[in-house]
């Protein structure tokens, strides 16, 4: 009976180090590292009311109105609304969604004709492209959400596409005033990829083929538990389409985000700090890609946030 027990022990141990050695060979997940500055495109869908205007002598559009129709006809692009307004008529009727209910308003087309400065069916902006996954050809940019800047909320749109953007101009971050980078899309034709998805934790979409000529080498995925506090390095651009690494420095983790401080004197004295449109600049430690910048500290501009990987992936859906 004693030499059976010892005979279990043996097998089990042998057991646990053959299986060890399989556990070690698991192939690790891999990310394309990215830190280019892209340009944001998103068709609303729908035509948006961007300021409170009149439209007849007791009718008022409102702003984060949407356009339905015009005198019965669907109104879908700000072309189509531009077209209508040519044709003449003695009076106009606008079928408008507001705050999530259908209302009918007469508006004098004399009045009518000048809304459009106030129309928008499309939202722009700027923001850092993370990650592309070379296995699954999909991307993920900024780490948190687009928020229109007109409508304060999250937009409704139709599609979108992300382009290569460059940087001509910085406007330096100080406590208090964030700063802000100045940049323009340097092929309106050739977009990087679509955008299929705009929640909580950044844009993601499917990469075009066309552009793997840009991407890097792979890097694993570093899991939360096991970064650290102290040095670690950012890519990101902040002068025409380079992408450049920084050093920065880790200064506390959480559960989902961890915090940052930059370090690096070339960036810190070319930006003052954290930029609006630095959203999305991957965070690097000891070779290991681990998360994103989303966040920037008003009053302290050189400090931040930034998003584990993990959980900007998991809502990548």
């Amino acid at each position: 009976m004693g030499w059976n027990k010892t005979f279990k022990t043996l097998i089990a141990l042998v057991l646990l180090l053959c299986l060890a050695p399989g556990i070690s060979l698991a192939k690790e997940e891999t990310l394309i590292p990215m830190g280019h500055s892209i340009g944001i495109q998103m068709d609303l869908s729908g035509i948006y009311v961007t300021s409170d205007v009149k439209v007849d002598q007791q009718e008022w559009l409102k702003k984060g109105d949407v356009i339905r129709r015009l005198n019965g006809v669907e109104m879908k692009q700000l072309v189509h609304f531009e077209r209508a307004l040519q044709n003449d008529s003695a009076t106009m009727e606008l079928d408008v969604l507001r705050n999530g209910k259908n209302q009918t308003i007469q508006a004098d087309p004399s009045l009518i004709k000048r809304v459009t400065p106030f129309l928008k069916d499309r939202t722009e902006g700027t923001g850092t492209l993370t990650y592309v996954d070379p296995k699954t050809g999909t991307y993920g940019a900024l780490g948190h959400q687009i928020i229109d800047s007109t409508l304060q909320s999250a937009p409704s749109f139709e599609k979108g596409a992300i382009y290569l953007s460059e940087i001509s101009q910085i406007k330096k971050s100080s406590p208090g005033f964030p700063g802000y980078k100045i940049s323009s899309i340097i092929d309106q034709n050739n977009f990087l990829g679509n955008i299929q998805i705009n929640n909580v934790h950044g844009i993601f979409g499917i990469w075009k083929n066309a552009y793997h000529k840009v991407l890097a080498e792979p890097l694993e995925i570093m899991q939360p538990f096991e970064l650290m506090i102290g040095p670690a390095e950012i890519y990101t651009t902040v002068e025409g389409s380079t992408v450049e690494k920084f050093t920065i420095q880790i200064t506390k983790i959480e559960e989902e985000q961890f915090q940052i401080h930059l370090t690096d004197q070339k960036l810190l004295k070319k930006t003052g700090g954290i930029l609006q449109g630095m959203s999305g600049s991957p965070v690097i430690q000891n070779g290991k890609f681990v998360g994103a910048i989303t966040h920037m500290f008003v009053d302290e501009p050189e400090k931040g946030a930034a998003l584990f990987l993990e959980t900007m992936r998991t809502n990548e859906q």
